[in-house]
């Protein structure tokens, strides 16, 4: 579809939580930087994307939902609002619909909008995860979905190995954070100075609090009685000070707790290593160079029934696209404070483990790369190629 430069773009876009909503907001500006015309957005997403321009159809906590029970909890909101979505795009149909996080809302909305508006350009920001959990998905994506904008190197293979739709990889959007990541002299110094920064991540969700923070603080204590000195430092986001202060009350080597993006990158320049939740914030801490062990734990019943379903080798991001046990991961069982502090000791000081995850971190790097072109950029120059061959 080559539209006017004059006329605008009409893009319907669709995000369901806080990441989705900074990688949607990244692609909107782009778009409407490369565009020559007016670009229109409407749709779903937080306050970032409406800052972008979006109008909003409803608010994105609607489809907010984590774990098994908070789904069931919301089922007939997330219903509701589905079957409000798809009538909007069919009542007035977009030039593109472009849907970023939420799969298991988005890919029903995109069958769905598919048999009643078929030759709609529907287009998937971020790849589920299918090469790690219910890989039929790809296939089941093929009939709905026309291009899928990938944030991993290895998904445009998966997905064609799977069946899935034609699949462009595009960048992991903290590739930009890259240059605020990287130490200077001065966080240099602070690495490998003494005391060293140990670097306390245990996850941003209210449940990875309760179920991470008492193994997480008896780890911590334990490798201060095995005669380690460190400054123990715990980054978080602003409204999440109280919770963990107080979660953190009780243990023994009390963190020093900072808040907000600046604080943490600094945090990330000048730590030595650190313990975190696995996450999006373990590819972060892979980027900055700062070896680190992995730990995860859910309720007893969900392992129980997530084990027949999981297909993957490995839960942390660095470990999965460099395809080898780079990072120690402590999940469910192993989540112990013993094995924590198993992982974390070789790592305080230089030596093979630590220099081993080094190594892998360089060879993350460059498996990465996007040759310097930011990720939303690449993701706008993809959507708009699409947009042209419909032409």
């Amino acid at each position: 579809m080559t539209l006017p430069a004059s006329k605008p773009l009409d893009v319907f876009i669709i995000a369901g939580e806080e990441s989705g909503d900074i990688l949607a907001a990244g692609l909107m500006r782009s778009l409407a930087e490369k565009r020559p015309g007016p670009v229109r957005y409407r749709g779903v997403g937080g306050h970032r994307m409406t800052a972008a321009g979006l109008r909003g159809l409803y608010p994105m906590d609607d489809l907010t939902a984590m774990g098994f029970s908070a789904v069931l909890g919301k089922l007939p909101t997330i219903l509701k609002r589905m079957r409000q979505t798809v009538e909007a795009i069919v009542a007035n149909p977009p030039d593109i619909l472009i849907l970023v996080d939420a799969p298991d809302f988005t890919h029903r909305v995109a069958a769905r909008v598919r048999r009643r508006l078929p030759n709609l350009l529907i287009v998937k920001y971020v790849a589920p995860t299918v090469w790690v959990w219910r890989p039929g998905r790809a296939r089941a994506m093929h009939g709905s979905i026309d291009h899928v904008l990938a944030l991993l190197p290895f998904e445009p293979e998966a997905m064609y190995r799977l069946g899935g739709p034609e699949t462009t990889y595009v960048g992991h959007p903290l590739l930009s954070e890259i240059p605020d990541l990287q130490p200077t002299a001065g966080d240099l110094a602070l690495r490998n100075g003494e005391p060293p920064i140990l670097l306390v991540l245990p996850g941003s969700r209210r449940m990875e609090l309760k179920r991470l923070g008492e193994p997480f603080g008896e780890a911590l204590a334990l490798l201060k009685a095995r005669g380690h000195d460190f400054k123990l430092v715990l980054p978080t986001l602003p409204r999440l000070v109280d919770r963990v202060t107080e979660m953190t009350r009780d243990w023994s080597v009390r963190p020093h707790i900072v808040a907000g993006e600046e604080a943490k990158l600094a945090a990330f320049r000048s730590a030595r290593m650190a313990l975190a939740a696995s996450g999006t914030v373990t590819l972060e801490l892979a980027l900055a160079g700062v070896p680190f062990a992995a730990a995860y734990r859910v309720p007893g019943w969900e392992a129980r029934l997530v084990k027949y379903f999981i297909t993957g080798r490995f839960a942390t991001l660095p470990n999965i696209i460099l395809d080898g046990p780079v990072v120690p991961e402590l999940i469910q069982h192993d989540c112990t404070p013993q094995k924590l502090v198993a992982a974390l000791e070789p790592l305080i000081a230089d030596g093979p483990a630590r220099q081993a995850q080094l190594d892998g971190f360089a060879r993350l790097d460059a498996l990465m790369s996007t040759g310097g072109v930011p990720p939303s950029d690449r993701a706008a120059d993809t959507v708009l190629t699409l947009l042209a061959a419909r032409g």
